[in-house]
């Protein structure tokens, strides 16, 4: 007993760091992987999540090179150049090994406008 009373405050101290050291190494091989897969999925036209919160398709990406910006197309014709690192994560990665199949009951939307939606509403509101 009077081994723990001198020692015992030294072997927690002591499993305390062990511990720490093998929760750090675990946590770093987990974002290796998570950072080894997004490389992998950050291929052209993948949607992506950019920091600032802005979603869009990949035009292009080096992936060897990140001091080359990336070209990311937010709209249809609206392409920005962000710093390779401002991608987020990939929100919808691109699968070449299966065609995608969509169901081709619901119609298919051209895009999205809101002011043009806004001003048909008025305008249907003026008519009636």
């Amino acid at each position: 007993m009077d081994f723990f009373a001198q020692y015992g405050l030294l072997i927690v101290l002591a499993l305390l760091l062990v511990f720490m050291f093998y929760n750090q190494r675990k946590r770093m091989t987990k974002q290796k992987a998570e950072q080894e897969t997004m490389r992998r999925n950050t291929v052209p036209g993948a949607e992506v999540l950019l920091q600032g919160g802005l979603y869009g398709h990949i035009v292009a990406y080096d992936p060897d090179n990140l001091d080359e910006p990336a070209l990311i197309e937010l709209a249809p014709g609206v392409v920005v150049r962000t710093h390779s690192q401002a991608i987020l994560r990939v929100v919808s990665p691109l699968e070449a090994e299966e065609p995608s199949t969509t169901s081709s009951d619901a119609p298919a939307i051209e895009s999205i406008d809101p002011l043009n939606d806004v001003i048909d509403r008025e305008n249907k509101k003026s008519d009636d």
